[in-house]
């Protein structure tokens, strides 16, 4: 702000009185404001918020006041008061400028020793500009009002009224900002809008009855309730009214009279919205008092009880909306105990922040991170979890919430506090932005408009603050009080519950256990005695990890509370937190990296496939930073991680030890990888090469471990070649969490060996490899089948290539064939691998394709596998692998068209589904929009049969129809928790469109 020199008399010029416009001394010459007589109005008048508007509104208003100028430049010169209010509205306020030139004598209601009007001359100043008059010969408790002005008449009226009024109360806001008036506190200008509201309704109201009832009396009871900010008596300059209607009758008059008071209201002052009553804008406008209560008994949702929170009889029959409160509200403080509670209100917080594009999310004083509605959530939350057993918390405005929880213990009196003093800014912040051209709107000035956040700066008291201008103080202070708030939402709801368990300091607050049960549980928590007692051991003792767990676990308990299982992520914290017990980094990394705890978070509340890896392999914690290029969980590339996985395992003579370390190794890659899936980092080919990768080269450690024991016992070479190939979803690179490995065992006797002897040591090393990698263990299963040799379960587990090839060539079967589509080398020796693979494309890629009846015989298998192998009760619409559209469908479909074209078309050798489908689609062998329905069902049932396994810990292919799992894996597949319905819906719809598809191709 300008100040005047301590001692100086000179007349300043305009650019020390911060006027830029070039017509400015023009104005002042206008005005007669160019004297040294003029020197104090001249310094007022550079602290309003925009000198220029100010001045300019100035000149507009002597023009319409011609004679009466005089009057008002020898009060501007003589009364301070008048000047800090004139000059503080004119300067912040283009709307209300227009309205004093509108009628320029207004400039008298500021001045002199003014007082804000009492609730009851509000609505007295409000009938009367109507004309209005009690209704005589309704009940006595009705409130109603007639009015003698109707129409359009009624309209203006009471809009001149309001603006009148409401121009008042702004110049006595605003007037600190220009002279040292005493600053109106945020919760006295709520309660005066509030009250300007209700009277303003209730002539509104007058003109309706009026309107509809022409002949008095009118013979209907109506009650308006007040909902939202202005039920609590918290309004804003500008907002939405919300209101709830009750009537008896709730017939045609009473729908027409709220009808009218609607149309009205929001005409002449503000929207007047209906929309909170039951069924919302799809519901009956008006109801009797029984319709109400019945519908809250009986279908009401949760976030209805949380608006119930500010329920207040608003005009009309008080006492009819005094019993509509009382019905309900005993209902507003049992709604913590529904069943649905605690996802209903995370699923409406969502929703609340999804409704900011990101784009305006730090600029979004309401909505936003560390906004309005921030405290607001935290605060009708802990209300609802406490209300019930604390009438003390029966209150209807935020402050006077915040402080009731305070005062009976539920959070600390300095959180509640500072709470209070950001919220109270950030409203300030608000209500002079929709001051300037009186709209709603709660968005800040982009950063790069100095000019509107230098005016909002000095609109909102900001002074300057050593080295920073006005300007620097406001962003300073909104940054500051953002971060607040979001330090301190988290605060709220955890910070008593840690002190509750945590012996951190003799006085601080703690709740009851009762209370903090209570609230764990509408914080997301099923067991929440459980849970406490996590909390418990966490921060028990005086040692210093104790007292960092404390610190961390606000945020960390807050991170878990938007993941679908708080529980077990909590108990999974607390068991990974046991085991790096002895390692100081890694609280220190969580403490100062909130990135890595937010996502350790959702990761641990997830899912149940990774704790147990976290907790064998922790340094995969150390990924979950960021790095300059890419996050580090994907600087690993498959190659890599293979040949460091064969290296450590080759440090060993031991083959029991020699595949722990790959297990070690196996151990880190399945957390990582499970981790960057969860997280959204990895898209799900990404995942199955990832996985097929660290499979092949556990299998190719194992073996090549076991050949080398064999060769040292034997003192000689090993007397076979031997070779791994893959098969199934090992070979085509598209494993899953839960798969196992399909595998050949082939060997070949070196020169002068006979093949029983070679034969009979390969099937020993077969054994081996099998029975150390199937060894009993914690970890995820390592199991090698072996059930698509030839013969199935009855050959021999080990042949040779030439008997490989002779049995290929004259009993192959076609399942057979079809299985051998998907045959590559994973492990052991490479030339002998190539070779198999070169001496097999003859069978799987038969010359002029397979015959129609091995295309019979497959179809015929396809049934039997569609009929038999569906587990008993499973539901085949959402089946993963056997269901409609699901992976066995779009696999076998594709290989069928590669058994009938690959001999021609070479990109048809391919063992990947994925990389297939593109090769079908560029030999045009379907269309574009079949592969792309064939792709998009592999890939999403793939997605949600990996994120079964990450769920619930173990394989499994059904996806449930409802319930904590779904929402689970929802969530992991990028839907949020709240929308497991739709992504339930998704997955049919994409599975039912595909097996159309494969109906088509497959079955001809």
């Amino acid at each position: 702000m300008v100040k005047p020199p301590a001692a100086r008399s000179a007349v300043p010029g305009p650019g020390r009185l911060g006027l830029v416009e070039p017509t400015a001394p023009a104005e002042l010459r206008d005005l007669g404001w160019v004297g040294e007589d003029s020197v104090e109005l001249l310094w007022s008048l550079s602290r309003a918020a925009n000198a220029d508007l100010a001045l300019r509104t100035l000149v507009r208003m002597k023009d319409g006041l011609g004679d009466g100028w005089e009057a008002l430049d020898k009060a501007l010169r003589t009364d301070k008061a008048l000047r800090g209010r004139l000059f503080g509205l004119l300067g912040a306020s283009s709307a209300f400028g227009d309205h004093l030139v509108a009628d320029p004598a207004l400039w008298t209601t500021l001045a002199g020793d003014v007082t804000l009007p009492t609730r009851e001359e509000a609505n007295a100043r409000m009938l009367a500009s109507v004309d209005a008059h009690p209704e005589e010969g309704v009940h006595p408790e009705a409130n109603l009002y007639r009015a003698a002005v109707t129409g359009s008449d009624a309209v203006a009226a009471l809009r001149k009224s309001y603006r009148d009024q409401l121009m008042l109360l702004a110049a006595v806001d605003l007037a600190a900002t220009v002279e040292n008036e005493p600053v109106l506190p945020y919760q006295t200008v709520g309660r005066q809008l509030s009250d300007l509201a209700d009277a303003a309704l209730n002539a509104a109201l007058a003109v309706a009855v009026a309107t509809v009832c022409p002949e008095a009396p009118c013979p209907v009871r109506l009650a308006v309730i007040a909902m939202g900010k202005c039920g609590a008596r918290e309004l804003n300059y500008v907002s939405d009214v919300d209101v709830v209607f009750v009537a008896e009758p709730a017939d045609t008059i009473a729908s027409r009279i709220a009808g009218e008071l609607m149309r009205i209201g929001s005409t002449a002052f503000f929207d007047v919205d209906a929309a909170l009553r039951p069924e919302g804008k799809r519901g009956e406008l008006v109801r009797t008092l029984e319709s109400h209560v019945t519908y809250y008994k009986r279908w009401a949702k949760t976030w209805e009880f949380q608006a119930l929170l500010k329920a207040r009889p608003m005009i009309g029959d008080l006492e009819l909306g005094r019993q509509y409160v009382e019905a309900l509200s005993p209902m507003v403080w049992t709604a913590s105990e529904r069943e649905d509670f605690v996802p209903e209100v995370q699923a409406m917080r969502r929703r609340v922040e999804e409704m900011v594009p990101p784009e305006l999310r730090e600029r979004e004083l309401k909505l936003g991170r560390g906004s309005l509605r921030d405290v607001e959530f935290a605060v009708q939350l802990l209300q609802l979890v406490h209300g019930r057993a604390d009438e003390a918390l029966h209150v209807q405005s935020t402050i006077d919430a915040l402080t009731a929880l305070a005062a009976r213990g539920y959070v600390g009196r300095d959180d509640a506090a500072n709470l209070a003093a950001s919220y109270e800014f950030l409203r300030l912040l608000e209500h002079r932005l929709q001051l300037q051209k009186l709209r709603r709107t709660h968005t800040l000035p982009p950063a790069d408009d100095e000019e509107a956040l230098r005016w909002l700066a000095r609109a909102a008291h900001m002074r300057p603050d050593g080295s920073k201008d006005a300007l620097g103080v406001l962003n300073a202070e909104i940054k500051r009080n953002a971060h607040r708030v979001r330090r301190l939402h988290a605060k709220l709801f955890y910070r008593p519950l840690l002190e509750s368990v945590a012996r951190i300091d003799k006085d601080a607050l703690r709740l009851s256990p009762d209370a903090a049960i209570r609230q764990l549980a509408a914080l997301g928590y099923t067991a929440p005695e459980n849970a406490l007692g996590h909390l418990t051991a966490l921060t028990s003792g005086a040692s210093r990890k104790g007292r960092i767990q404390a610190l961390l676990l606000p945020t960390l308990l807050e991170f878990l509370g938007d993941t679908p299982d708080p529980d077990a992520g909590l108990l999974a914290y607390r068991r990974l937190s046991d085991a790096m017990n002895d390692q100081t980094w890694f609280l220190r990394l969580l403490r100062d990296e909130a990135s890595v705890a937010e996502r350790l978070m959702t990761v641990l509340g997830s899912s149940a496939y990774v704790p147990d890896l976290l907790i064998k392999a922790p340094d995969v914690v150390r990924l979950f930073a960021d790095s300059p290029s890419c996050p580090r969980l994907l600087e690993s590339k498959p190659e890599d991680v293979a040949r460091g996985i064969l290296t450590a395992s080759a440090r060993h003579d031991d083959p029991a030890r020699a595949i722990a370390a790959a297990r070690s190794l196996r151990r880190y890659e399945l957390a990582r990888i499970a981790s960057a899936d969860i997280l959204g980092m990895l898209d799900v080919p990404g995942v199955c090469r990832a996985l097929s990768s660290v499979w092949a080269a556990v299998l190719n450690s194992a073996l090549t471990s076991v050949i080398n024991a064999s060769e040292k016992e034997l003192g000689e070479p090993a007397p076979a070649t031997f070779t791994v190939i893959g098969m199934g979803r090992l070979g085509g690179g598209e494993l899953g969490y839960g798969s196992d490995a399909d595998v050949l065992f082939v060997c070949e006797p070196r020169e002068g060996v006979d093949e029983t002897v070679a034969v009979k040591w390969a099937n020993g090393v077969a054994d081996k490899v099998r029975s150390l990698l199937g060894a009993p263990s914690t970890d995820p299963p390592l199991e090698v089948d072996t059930g698509l040799r030839p013969e199935g379960r009855s050959g021999p587990v080990v042949r040779t290539l030439a008997s490989y090839e002779a049995y290929y060539a004259q009993w192959a079967q076609a399942w057979e064939i079809q299985a051998l589509l998907r045959a590559h080398h994973v492990a052991g020796d490479a030339d002998l691998g190539l070779r198999f693979l070169h001496m097999i494309d003859k069978t799987r890629y038969p010359e002029g394709g397979v015959s129609e009846q091995a295309v019979r015989e497959i179809r015929r298998i396809k049934a039997r596998v569609d009929s038999e192998r569906l587990p008993r009760g499973a539901d085949p619409a959402t089946h993963t692998k056997l269901g409609r559209g699901g992976l066995a469908d779009i696999e076998w479909t594709v290989q069928l068209i590669q058994l009938r074209h690959a001999h021609d078309i070479e990109s048809l050798h391919n063992t990947s589904t994925l990389e297939t489908l593109d090769a079908i689609g560029a030999a045009e062998l379907l269309s574009e929009a079949d592969v792309e329905l064939l792709r998009d069902a592999w890939i999403t049932a793939t997605k949600a049969r990996n994120c079964l396994v990450l769920v619930r810990g173990k394989p499994t292919d059904q996806l449930p129809g409802s319930g904590r799992v779904l929402s689970a894996v929802a969530q992991i597949a990028g839907w949020g928790s709240d929308d497991a319905g739709e992504f339930l819906d998704h997955y049919l719809r994409v599975t039912r469109r595909a097996k159309a598809v494969v109906e088509r191709v497959f079955g001809g």
